[in-house]
């Protein structure tokens, strides 16, 4: 245990507790300080608890790869074409 450091933190309660009861966040040294009031930093833990339960939206990265295959094989079809035919 470390004696001599006070942290301040905030306990916000979950929405449906299934798993967890609770979430606490450490403040930063100088976030008080900066003029924040309690309010928005109970707000904007909140929002970080509701951010972190939304399913986060994937990316189909794979599909970039045939769109880019696909328009490659149709400009050197068109070039042959063009190189065949002049």
């Amino acid at each position: 245990m470390v004696k001599g450091i006070s942290r301040q933190v905030i306990v916000v309660q979950g929405a449906e507790p299934k798993l967890f009861e609770q979430a606490i966040f450490i403040l930063k040294d100088n976030a008080v300080g900066e003029g924040i009031t309690d309010e928005a930093l109970l707000k904007e833990a909140q929002e970080a608890i509701r951010g972190y339960d939304r399913p986060q939206r994937k990316r189909h990265l794979y599909l970039y790869g045939a769109v880019w295959a696909t328009g490659g094989a149709l400009l050197t079809g068109a070039l042959w074409l063009l190189t065949a035919l002049f």
